[in-house]
């Protein structure tokens, strides 16, 4: 088996210092988390469920739309920053060995599975603010972003056995990610171009700000596996992942507490 081209050795003093980092970090998201849950109003926002059903006089079949659920967007945005957290304080404490044994690896699988859900989320309410309310392209937009941070793992874990990077998974990860991103990018469009129910305008600047946001974390992992100037230490990318997964979460969280959350 070869060994693996991420594979490094660290100082102790390192892993402590990231320790204290993870810690730090979970609990900016903790305290951002209960604070959308406690100081704001109470919007919410739509769900559909879509379906055929015939009609007996023109004797054909026409979409009928239901409601399925109203969405709380507060404990919405809060959702996707606790679940970091938990994820920080989880890798700082009951988790610390089995982390630092896999960043010596060049990996962080927890790190994939976290943003699989809090991304994904934050994926879905950006979709919601423009308009993507059917229950069915709401689990597609999470599912697919999911999938995006899934290959991530195996983009990590398939280049612990291969002497030069196999960039397969990255490919196929960016090629799920962008396809939640186009729909969105439709919706925006069609929804700015047509009539005049324009959308907000805190989210003219959301959808471009995050967008680069989660094309940086692309970013950076090319950055990682390229080894190029700081990124040549793994642990130096994981710091970046770390400050870029606090910014955007903070950045659309308030974003659109300012937006539509913050009490009148």
């Amino acid at each position: 088996m070869a060994k693996s081209s991420n594979s490094i050795k660290t100082p102790a003093a390192k892993f402590a210092s990231l320790r204290r980092f993870n810690l730090i970090m979970g609990l900016l998201h903790f305290v951002q988390g209960m604070f959308m849950i406690f100081v704001s109003n109470d919007t919410t926002y739509p769900i559909f469920t879509n379906y055929l059903s015939f009609d007996v006089a023109t004797t054909s079949l026409k979409p009928v739309t239901e409601s399925f659920y109203d969405v709380p967007f507060g404990p919405a945005v809060a959702l996707f920053l606790l679940i970091s957290a938990v994820a920080h304080f989880y890798l700082a404490t009951i988790g610390y060995d089995r982390y630092v044994k896999n960043l010596k690896k060049g990996m962080n699988p927890v790190r994939f599975y976290e943003y699989a859900l809090s991304s994904s989320l934050m994926i879905v309410l950006i979709g919601m603010l423009i308009g993507i309310w059917d229950l069915g392209a709401i689990l597609l937009l999470f599912t697919l972003n999911a999938t995006m941070n899934l290959f991530g793992i195996m983009m990590e874990y398939h280049n612990q056995h291969t002497e030069k990077v196999n960039w397969t998974a990255f490919i196929y990860g960016c090629i799920a990610g962008a396809v939640p991103w186009i729909v969105i990018t439709l919706y925006f469009v069609g929804s700015v171009t047509s009539g005049d129910a324009k959308p907000p305008a805190f989210v003219y600047a959301i959808v471009p700000i995050l967008f680069v946001f989660f094309n940086i974390f692309a970013i950076n992992m090319v950055l990682q596996y390229k080894k190029v100037g700081r990124w040549k230490d793994y642990l130096f990318g994981e710091r970046v992942y770390i400050i870029l997964s606090l910014s955007a979460k903070s950045v659309l969280c308030w974003l659109i507490w300012t937006g539509t959350l913050a009490p009148v």
